[in-house]
């Protein structure tokens, strides 16, 4: 396992700008041929859009010839074609398109790996801006790499993903991340909220305003109660009109997720960020007296909130 494990990480490259994995090393960590895993994609190609998988041009492979030493020992040097490659969701789909008990115990690991990748190199994007797009792969001292991971300090939050089950902690720190980036305010639709979501949301950070639209249930008024005599007040509003769970940050960040924040973990689930349909989910969703509020947020006379 150990072995398999620190194979992954060395074959997660980053090429225009995010992480991918290419079809021959995910061919071999699959124990098929590269031609059959393509071909399996080909079958189910509306499945793969191109940020699940793109194929490299001819400069990048340029690059990659010299730099991704998959590439120069299976090949050789005389490449016969551009090979595609797979971002997170791309490997994440492969298991559904191969269909064998290896794919899905492989495609396990490979999402893990991904995961550890993220937290070691927090915000990697901004970085990489700056760099060759494997150029990190030639950083092979300590030294050198030890600048590149103090540049990497803040937390970088993906605008998509999927958790699966068993990552408990690592769906509880992503959601623990979410709400301490919050500087304003925090609004959760959830129909199911118990005390460990109240802990979480409690994470926030200090004069941060927190609603939550959720189902009555006397057991939450309860928690609620003694929550906020110990904790900075949390609003509770009855939830009549959503179905799924969304989280608000600052009225401009919105992430549906795919599970109810007491139970991260449990079950695999995906989140996702879609900012642009925030102003028809609060016109569709939140009640008039908090919808005049958010839409007076920038003018610097907001009214106060009914109990």
């Amino acid at each position: 396992m150990e072995l398999i494990n620190a194979q992954i990480e060395h074959k997660i490259y980053t090429i225009r700008g995010v992480q991918v994995m290419l079809d021959s090393d995910l061919a071999d960590l699959y124990q098929v041929e590269t031609k059959v895993l393509n071909q399996a994609v080909k079958r189910n190609i509306e499945r793969f859009p191109e940020k699940f998988r793109f194929q490299l041009n001819k400069t990048e492979l340029a690059h990659s010839r010299s730099q991704i030493v998959t590439l120069n020992i299976t090949r050789g040097h005389n490449i016969k074609y551009l090979p595609f490659a797979f971002t997170e969701q791309g490997v994440a789909m492969l298991s559904a398109v191969l269909k064998s008990n290896t794919a899905i115990q492989i495609s396990i690991q490979i999402m893990d790996a991904f995961i550890a990748l993220r937290k070691t190199i927090h915000t990697l994007n901004p970085v990489l801006q700056r760099l060759d797009t494997l150029e990190l792969k030639q950083l092979n001292t300590d030294a050198a790499l030890e600048k590149v991971f103090k540049a990497l300090e803040a937390d970088f939050v993906p605008k998509q993903g999927i958790f699966f089950e068993g990552q408990l902690f690592d769906a509880y720190v992503f959601v623990s991340q979410l709400i301490k980036q919050a500087t304003m305010r925090i609004i959760l639709f959830d129909h199911y909220v118990d005390e460990n979501t109240l802990m979480l949301l409690s994470k926030r950070r200090k004069n941060v305003q927190c609603i939550i639209y959720a189902k009555p249930n006397p057991h939450l008024q309860k928690d609620l109660e003694k929550h906020n005599r110990q904790y900075a007040p949390i609003q509770w509003i009855e939830n009549k009109g959503s179905h799924d769970r969304f989280l608000i940050l600052d009225d401009m960040q919105l992430y549906h997720i795919g599970a109810s924040l007491k139970d991260l973990g449990k079950a695999c689930f995906g989140f996702s960020r879609m900012d642009d349909l925030l102003p028809i989910l609060t016109r569709g969703l939140l009640d008039g007296t908090l919808q005049v509020r958010l839409n007076e947020r920038d003018s610097g006379d907001e009214p106060p909130l009914a109990d």
